[in-house]
């Protein structure tokens, strides 16, 4: 199971690369004039025949940028870096929750056989053996079930419970951080849409005239491309975030009903007697 577990992971962090790198590329090929409609290139060369040679240096560098060039120029290095950071953390943290959520790591049908053909046997040290051994949740949780069994079957399910609670909320927990991800990534767009309209206005207020057009664009392009990247991030945590949620709480719920199954032949076992308890005493 760990090698499938390794290769899995291996093959889904190659996978999470070679998109980045693709959707790098794709951006990076695309240029300004590209993704202006036939309007805005018509008005351009209308401008640019009126007012040749008036462009000035940061202006013309602006123009010679691709798309990709132009937004991390808006951004500036403070933005770049802290969406750089979310968006790397958003990949790590959707690999990790990926792998975890996969069937064999929660409920293995390996597990599950061998389990009840133990149980069948009436090997039940072997049983416990082979379910304390196993680090898969529904593992955690029948080793718990029959290290309580002694007490009672309601005190092994009990115990079963409060274990298959904590690993629930471990699973809930790593969760969270992609849904925090969700959350915080349009607050920072805000931040740098305000931050933009803010430098905007500032150029209108201490303008003698008429404020320059290519200096208010500074401040509006800081605004929205903040505020796009900001939505790019979170709406694939968020939508990332639901489908594992919803897949999580649906393996949990068979661990719970599987779990209760194949340790209701024990419904029967009173306090300090019980096949299960006196072969695990051995």
């Amino acid at each position: 199971m760990r090698h499938r577990f390794l290769w899995g992971r291996l093959g889904i962090t190659l996978f999470s690369a070679w998109l980045l790198l693709f959707s790098v590329g794709v951006f990076s090929s695309v240029s300004l004039v590209g993704n202006s409609t036939a309007v805005a290139q018509e008005e351009e060369k209308t401008a640019e025949k009126t007012d040749e040679g008036t462009l000035s240096e940061e202006q013309q560098t602006i123009k010679d940028m691709n798309l990709l060039e132009w937004m991390f120029h808006a951004l500036g290095w403070f933005y770049s870096a802290v969406f750089l950071s979310i968006s790397f953390t958003l990949v790590a943290l959707f690999v990790m929750n990926l792998l975890t959520a996969r069937r064999e790591n929660i409920v293995p049908v390996a597990l599950v056989e061998g389990f009840e053909g133990h149980l069948n046997e009436k090997r039940y040290q072997e049983a416990y053996e082979m379910a304390k051994n196993d680090e898969s949740f529904l593992g955690q949780v029948l080793s718990a079930g029959l290290a309580k069994l002694s007490a009672g079957y309601d005190q092994a399910i009990e115990a079963m419970q409060e274990v298959g609670e904590e690993e629930n909320m471990k699973l809930e927990h790593r969760l969270s951080y992609m849904a925090l991800i969700g959350s915080i990534s349009p607050m920072i767009g805000l931040l740098g849409t305000v931050q933009g309209m803010i430098a905007a206005f500032r150029e209108i207020a201490i303008a003698t005239g008429s404020p320059k057009p290519a200096k208010l664009a500074v401040g509006i392009s800081t605004a929205l491309w903040t505020t796009l990247v900001g939505l790019m991030i979170a709406i694939p945590a968020i939508a990332a975030y639901n489908i594992l949620r919803n897949r999580v709480q649906r393996l949990v719920l068979e661990v719970g009903i599987l779990s209760e199954g194949l340790m209701s032949r024990f419904q029967n076992v009173g306090s300090g007697s019980g096949g299960a308890a006196a072969a695990k005493k051995k």
